[in-house]
């Protein structure tokens, strides 16, 4: 196939949404109906060794939740689709926001019953943000959870999304039957077998069968909902729905595979190709002939018997090709990959070719980094990868002086991997991590306990925001050092940090020194 066959026939998008709406169940599911698995892993069967595909660290599978991105890849009816499923907590956001920047449309899954939530709204602005295209799935429509209408009204006034429904449900909870495709005018009816077989479809909503299986006062019902939708909603708009303004809208079951294949049936029609990129030089479109690419996610000891660092990188144009030399921007050289691999969670394949949109893994030994950019010689810095600022802090204390070594090991890789963020205080030089949320605290001890056989433990310290700081002024800036040095510190590229204690101070320094810049997060 030619290049641009190759980016016809690809879809690369995100799985969002707040804890527990059945994000990583619906993920298991597509790659279920795709053929990418034969079988689901329930995340809280504990009397089941079988758990989520897409969490394959042991913390996620002792805590029932995601703390990272997985990485899927599958082919359905000749499209190949990468899937990246998030961490949904909000502890781990950042992991989520980077690899939004990869994407190029998302799945936002929304619990019927619990409607949308702080997470859900905050992911949405990070999509509104790129403009990325999201396709909603109402998800839990077998539990008693909210009316439809007033879960549309939830949608469009909270997050402030237009949407457009697709299939609507017949029922609800208890009484859920099924749903009525809007699109084929069909009804598919509802089973609680979990199995794969597709549903029983009924294309007359009038038919003895329709009122058979439904009984008549749903039907009626069912008339009445119709009329009301698609005398409000018109049809969609697929201009809308890339423009990111219109949200197509699906309602289901994941945990009882219902729902899910007509969602991945319309996803393939309507999600876009693999999109251009903007770089800090230009726009790179996906049909060019040179190979760029960046890197938005690292993670170390996937496979630990082996203590193996994957560097995720999304391409962006041209063809990757196995053994071939390709250049670092960052470190201004040359870098060959022999084992370039393509995911199925933790399952890895070795490939030797790739095009825009796919995602694989690098091996590395410590020169990728998140934000860097490879390309066939071209000095590009691909834009919009967000390094934030922490808002918790905490020393790190050695319990096993014997194991230093061990330990700042640990601590360097899982700061590379954006795990947490890692800051020397220029008095003392004591070791400062700061994190977006607590829980990153326990995956860190939990991980340096567990690969690299290191033992500490964190002690608070008062500070509340790390804000970097630069200035053309070196005089300025090196009085501002020398009146705050037990607030200053360096980060793991020696950028310059002022580490605040309270918001009030923070603002009075602002305001009070012009001439220097206070950013809230770093440049990747």
């Amino acid at each position: 196939m030619t290049i641009e066959e190759e980016i016809q026939s690809r879809r690369t998008f995100g799985i969002i949404s707040h804890p527990d709406a059945g994000k990583t169940t619906l993920t298991e599911k597509l790659l279920l109906f795709g053929g990418a698995i034969h079988a689901a892993g329930a995340i809280k069967a504990k009397k089941s060794n079988r758990y989520a595909t897409s969490d394959f660290m042991e913390i996620e599978k002792q805590r029932g939740i995601s703390v990272a991105t997985s990485v899927m890849g599958f082919t359905y009816k000749n499209i190949k689709i990468n899937l990246l499923d998030t961490p949904g907590h909000k502890d781990f956001s950042e992991d989520t926001y980077r690899t939004l920047t990869a994407v190029d449309s998302t799945i936002m899954v929304i619990d019927s019953v619990k409607g949308v939530e702080t997470q859900t709204h905050k992911l949405m602005e990070v999509c509104r943000m790129r403009n990325t295209p999201i396709i909603t799935f109402i998800n839990k429509c077998d539990r008693l959870g909210k009316d439809p209408i007033n879960l549309i009204d939830e949608i469009e006034d909270k997050l402030q999304l237009s949407v457009c429904p697709i299939t609507w449900p017949i029922g609800m909870g208890n009484h859920f039957k099924g749903v009525y495709n809007l699109k084929t005018k069909s009804i598919l009816l509802f089973s609680n077998k979990k199995n794969n077989e597709d549903p029983i479809i009924i294309k007359n909503i009038d038919s003895k069968q329709a009122i058979d299986s439904i009984g008549e006062l749903d039907i009626n019902k069912l008339k009445d909902d119709i009329e009301l939708i698609t005398g409000i909603y018109p049809n969609l708009n697929k201009k809308e729905y890339l423009s990111a303004t219109t949200s197509p809208l699906f309602f289901g079951s994941a945990l009882n595979n219902f729902g899910v294949k007509e969602l991945l049936n319309e996803f393939i029609e309507l999600a876009p190709i693999p999109q251009p990129r903007q770089t800090e030089q230009r726009m790179i479109n996906p049909e060019e002939t040179k190979f760029s690419g960046f890197i938005f996610k690292i993670h170390a000891n996937m496979d630990p018997k082996h203590r193996d660092r994957i560097a995720f990188l999304r391409i962006c144009s041209g063809k990757f090709e196995r053994n071939k030399k390709y250049f670092h921007v960052r470190l201004n050289k040359s870098l060959k990959f022999s084992a370039p691999t393509a995911f199925m969670a933790h399952e890895k394949s070795i490939i030797e070719t790739a095009y825009p949109g796919d995602i694989i893994g690098l091996h590395d030994t410590g020169n990728l980094k998140i934000g860097d950019s490879l390309t066939q010689g071209e000095p590009l810095k691909f834009k919009g990868i967000p390094n934030f600022s922490p808002e918790i802090f905490k020393y790190v204390i050695n319990e096993d002086p014997l194991k230093s070594k061990k330990l700042n090991k640990g601590i360097e890789h899982l700061c590379e991997e954006g795990v947490a963020q890692r800051f020397t205080s220029m008095l003392g030089k004591r070791k400062i991590i700061g994190v977006v949320g607590i829980l990153q605290f326990e995956v860190i001890e939990y991980r340096l306990k567990n690969e690299y056989n290191a033992t500490c433990r964190f002690e608070d310290v008062n500070y509340i925001k790390a804000v970097w700081i630069t200035s053309e002024n070196k005089e300025k800036l090196e009085t501002f050092i020398q009146n705050n040095k037990n607030k200053i510190a360096l980060d793991s590229d020696d950028q310059l940090v002022y580490l605040s204690e309270t918001q009030w101070s923070l603002d009075r320094e602002i305001k009070e020194n012009p001439s220097i810049k206070f950013r809230f997060s770093s440049d990747l």
